[in-house]
């Protein structure tokens, strides 16, 4: 799916309109209808997570220009299906779109929803019951905004937020930009426990700076030219289910072990041997035909009583490695989980950068290495795969004002360096050598445990040495690791998930896009 900014969004309203033929108005109302839908339904919405459901009104927030007239077809409609609703319109201006007009004037004429048009701070209600009573609409502004909000309006996003209360934000919430960050700690922004975005998440969504603001989104489809949208030039992606579905390739009834590839996991070291046997076991059960580990002496009981289907190769060295090792025979090469920083284990890095034939994924200790050799980075083999979190792509290519600025960072290190870099995080980002930028959709914050980036590097080795290229194993192998991690949470918890559950459910993790 791909991210698309304010702006191309704008156009593919515009083309909409002009083309399908439909009324901006009627477009509205498949975006009201459409979040109606979603509010109505008992499975997702918080109106049906409340005591007493139904017993305190909706409050609805809107704007003046279109989004404040979605959240009035929002209210006709919700109290066309006897929901209780109260609107609060926020007069900071007077000037109103024309669409708000006209859904302004049906809602008038339901004489069950109250309206309140609010022309100062002192005409808010003095309280709202806070949840499980009360939820409330933000549908003050959409994605066009281009200021910061100020006076009446920001006075209303203060009172939302103050409010306790959960909050449904309609497009973006109320004050956020979508493409770009000038925020400041005191600027007015709506604190949204859910979006309810239309045709594409804004790329504002995907970062944790706007965490506060973003609770969670789902994207709903309005009828928007589908072949306009694919036009459209923009080359960020959101990787749900049915974009990985298309990546995963079924294994044929005549396939062996040859045919998965050979995949050399080199990782570990004294005191850090978990790394390499969490790494190794996730090549495995990524679908890697064959898996070497290459270790210190010291590993070796451990591995071959861990993790007893791969083979293993050992180093001269007793706690690191060291020794320059035979690649001809790997399709795939995974380094860095575990390995240190000794200067040994430099030079064999080095070593194997310049006479690796395939593409690298390289993680933990190989990036901290990298950090201190910048001047290697022109020699790594061509669509190489680096894995850093945050301090460690902030160690190798330097630090930003802003995640908006993080991510420019990332995509000119990518297409100058040829490689591909997965940015790990809640949206992973995957950056590649022809600018595409991919945010993923799957995982949850009980991957944030020691080895869960060992095992994502163990998946993406497994990927590559089955023929998967780069870019496809960057993002499939990013959404098995999240989507593992989801279905560990059903039988776990967030709290009590460590890495190798993941590896434990990698199975049902491709079981579900093998349909």
């Amino acid at each position: 799916m791909k991210i698309l900014s304010s702006e191309e969004i704008r156009k593919a309203d515009a083309y909409t309109i002009k083309h399908k033929p439909i009324r901006s108005i009627r477009l509205m109302e498949r975006a009201a209808r459409a979040c109606v839908n979603w509010l109505t339904d008992p499975a997702v919405s918080p109106l049906f997570r409340r005591e007493g459901a139904g017993g305190e009104a909706i409050k609805i927030f809107c704007g003046l220009g279109n989004n404040g007239g979605d959240g009035l077809a929002i209210a006709r409609l919700l109290a066309a299906k006897k929901f209780k609703v109260e609107v609060f319109i926020i007069r900071y201006s007077n000037k109103c779109s024309d669409d708000f007009l006209v859904n302004e004037k049906c809602l008038k004429k339901i004489k069950e929803v109250k309206i309140h048009n609010i022309t100062s701070s002192a005409a808010l209600p003095l309280t709202i019951n806070h949840y499980p009573l009360s939820i409330i609409v933000d549908a003050l502004f959409g994605s066009g905004l281009n200021k910061p909000v100020e006076g009446l309006a920001a006075e209303a996003i203060s009172y939302i937020n103050k409010s306790r209360c959960p909050v449904v934000a309609i497009d973006i919430p109320s004050g956020l930009f979508s493409d770009k960050n000038d925020h400041h700690k005191d600027v007015a922004v709506v604190r949204a426990t859910h979006v309810l975005t239309f045709e594409s998440p804004k790329l504002a969504f995907m970062f944790p700076e706007n965490e506060p603001y973003v609770g969670a989104f789902s994207v709903l489809d309005i009828g928007l030219d589908e072949g306009f949208i694919s036009s459209l030039p923009s080359k960020n992606y959101f990787v749900r289910e049915i974009e990985a579905h298309f990546l995963y390739k079924k294994r044929t009834k005549f396939s062996h072990k040859g045919t998965f590839g050979h995949a050399l996991i080199v990782a570990g070291s004294y005191g850090k041997m978990g790394a390499c046997v969490l790494a190794s076991r996730a090549c495995l059960s990524a679908g890697a035909g064959l898996v070497t580990v290459h270790i210190s002496k010291c590993g070796y009981d451990i591995l071959q009583t861990a993790n007893p289907e791969v083979m293993v190769e050992v180093d001269s060295e007793e706690k690191m490695i060291s020794d320059n090792i035979k690649i001809d025979k790997y399709n795939a090469i995974g380094i860095g989980p575990g390995i240190g920083t000794e200067k040994e284990t430099q030079n064999l890095l080095k070593v194997l950068i310049q006479n690796s034939s395939v593409p690298l994924v390289l993680d933990a200790d190989a990036l901290n290495i990298l950090a201190e050799n910048k001047t290697w980075l022109s020699f790594l083999p061509v669509n190489s795969i680096l894995t850093p979190h945050p301090g460690e792509f902030k160690r190798l290519v330097g630090e930003a004002d802003n995640d908006f600025e993080r991510l420019q960072l990332q995509k000119e290190f990518s297409i100058k360096h040829g490689v591909y870099v997965t940015l790990k995080g809640a949206h992973t980002c995957i950056s590649c050598p022809d600018g595409e930028v991919y945010f993923n959709s799957t995982g949850n914050p009980g991957m944030a445990t020691a080895g869960s980036g060992d095992v994502l590097t163990g998946i993406i080795t497994g990927l590559l040495a089955q023929g998967y290229d780069s870019k496809k194993a960057s993002v499939l192998g990013v959404y098995l690791h999240g989507l593992a991690g989801d279905i560990a949470t059903q039988h776990l918890s967030e709290e009590s998930m460590i890495a190798g559950n993941i590896v434990e459910f990698m199975g049902e993790a491709f079981r579900g896009l093998s349909y």
